[in-house]
């Protein structure tokens, strides 16, 4: 293994990409029902590669997890924003009893081994992840009076407890979030995940990547006229006024002519309609029969986003604007969708429109661009990231993070962590406001959370897998299982009081929670890619800011009851 180790050391970078490939190849792989995830395989596979001797620089693991939680932050701030208020008091309560049942178990544990206070401090910083408590532990050992080798061997071994436990640490709250969540619940998490998504907008079905309506609503038809011969193109797009249909071209004795209202159809021609499903099926009788195709008919209709900046539309409802606009600006558009900051608004004739709402109108590309003009401003779809946005929103975070507020002498801080994730939050929310600025493609968000996250946990293990195990070898299995205890047992009941007490009923929105309230970072990454959508981040963005002041809490209260 000494090539390994030269290897590693000239190239530290391959150890952890040969981490991140090996481990989601593991992750794959079902024993049962049971599977690892990439994560939990990457992290599993650092530890192994380890072994041999690797030197990763801290820094990387840092920056790794702040584009992570950063760019979580920023895809849910809007959401987050809008769920805040009453119905989240049970994420309040839940990250109270995860941090209350984690304090009851590591003091239970340690009168039961014998661990002294520096151990049993540095078992719960490792088992609970929370890296925090060696600080507040170790300032807490200072105070107690002792002589001055005692509190440097007691210090030491709140550093020997946490590199035996740290890594399950992070391996067991993804085990129960993944995999034993949803089986107490009786539903995977990808399930509730879709039908939480569903409810959130307005009861419009979700569909994933690459997925269509089989039977979609909006539709284009080729017709010969026959029975519509002599009806006008008005009186034919006017005879539905509540399901829009429009003819978009018309093909009369081989030549494309210019469609008007008041074109006159004749026998024979040939014409595209493009309208709403039902709209369509009660015209096309009264038209002539369908074509299956044509040339020249073909005709491409477009999907476009657009920000709502027309102060004459503000405070009216969609019933108002419908009956007030005309329809020369009406003709050959179709609105499919109405949101707000992210929530989608019901397509309902009492609906409020506001300046800042996102319009989603389909139509030909002329028709999308002359109601672009009236309605306010076209959301391009781009492949570019806004640096500049993104770049500033992580150094507000940051600062944020090194901000430290004090009770008595314990220091309570957000830390890098819980500040980016709070300046994603606001940014996140901010650029769903104001949509000329701070874009950042789907993909480049997704990106940087799975690369930051796997990244994160494969330096994690390569960092303190070595000594984990080294440690485990001096010391025993004991400390390994008590900490094992200390991760698994609080999440459990934290789990069943969350279930049969706070009735938490969606998996997905539970397990987000879940992984928040023991700050437990790895978990919620498999958490999101099981649900494949956002909803988890809004209980887990607050139950993790909570358990950052909570979890730092228990250092000097161990220190105190062991």
């Amino acid at each position: 293994m000494e090539w390994l180790h030269e290897l590693f050391k000239k190239s530290p970078e391959i150890a952890l990409f040969l981490s991140l490939a090996a481990g989601y190849y593991i992750g794959k792989i079902k024993f049962g029902s049971f599977q690892l995830g990439g994560v939990a395989g990457s992290l599993l596979v650092a530890v192994l590669v380890s072994q041999v001797g690797v030197a990763i620089d801290p820094g990387v693991k840092s920056v790794l997890f702040a584009l992570f939680i950063y760019a979580v932050g920023y895809e849910s701030g809007p959401q987050f924003f809008n769920s805040l208020g009453r119905q989240s008091v049970r994420e309040i309560i839940l990250a109270v009893v995860l941090a209350v049942t984690s304090l009851i178990t590591v003091v239970i544990l340690a009168k039961m081994f014998d661990l002294d206070k520096g151990l049993a401090a540095g078992v719960a910083a490792g088992g609970l992840t929370q890296s925090a408590i060696i600080g507040t532990a170790g300032d807490a050992i200072t105070k107690l009076g002792l002589a001055a080798e005692e509190v440097a061997r007691l210090q030491g071994n709140v550093a020997v407890g946490y590199a035996v436990t740290y890594v399950f640490g992070s391996f067991g709250a993804i085990i129960v979030c993944v995999n034993i969540l949803p089986k107490l619940m009786g539903r995977t998490i990808r399930e509730d995940a879709i039908k939480a998504e569903t409810a959130l907008q307005a009861g419009v079905q979700v569909l994933g990547p690459g997925q269509t309506p089989a039977a979609p609503d909006l539709i284009g038809r080729i017709y010969d006229v026959g029975p519509g011969a002599g009806r006008s193109v008005e009186e034919i797009e006017s005879a539905n006024p509540n399901t829009a249909i429009t003819i978009e071209r018309v093909k009369r004795n081989g030549q494309i002519i210019d469609v008007s209202p008041d074109l006159v159809l004749a026998a024979d021609d040939i014409v595209l309609l493009v309208g709403r499903r039902e709209a369509m099926l009660s015209v096309s009788s009264q038209l002539g029969k369908e074509l299956l195709a044509v040339e020249g008919m073909e005709l491409v209709m477009q999907r476009r986003d657009m920000v709502l900046t027309n102060k004459a539309y503000h405070n009216k409802t969609v019933g108002e604007i419908r009956s007030a606009t005309a329809p020369g600006v009406r003709h050959g558009i179709f609105v499919v969708q109405l949101s707000r900051m992210g929530k989608i608004l019901p397509m309902q004739a009492e609906t409020v429109v506001q300046t800042g709402d996102v319009v989603t109108i389909y139509g030909a590309e002329q028709d999308v661009k002359r109601v672009a003009a009236e309605v306010g401003y076209m959301i391009v779809p781009s492949a570019k990231t806004d640096f500049v946005y993104m770049g500033a929103g992580l150094v507000v975070g940051l600062l944020v993070g090194l901000l430290v507020a004090r009770i008595g002498s314990i220091p309570l801080t957000l830390g890098s962590g819980g500040g980016v994730l709070l300046s994603g939050l606001v940014f996140g929310w901010f650029r769903a406001k104001r949509q000329t600025f701070g874009y950042m493609p789907s993909g480049a968000v997704q990106i940087l959370k799975d690369l930051g996250l796997a990244g994160f946990v494969a330096v994690v293990g390569l960092t303190s897998g070595l000594q984990a195990v080294q440690t485990v070898r001096e010391h025993g299995l004991t400390l390994f299982g008590v900490g094992v205890v200390v991760t698994i047992l609080p999440m459990i009941l934290t789990m069943l009081i969350g279930r049969y007490i706070l009735r938490y009923d969606n998996v997905a929105v539970f397990a987000g929670a879940l992984s928040g309230s023991r700050s437990a970072n790895p978990a919620f990454g498999e958490v999101l890619n099981a649900a494949q959508n956002s909803i988890p981040t809004v209980p887990f963005a607050i139950t993790y800011a909570l358990a950052n002041v909570f979890l730092t809490l228990l250092g000097p209260l161990i220190v105190a009851f062991v």
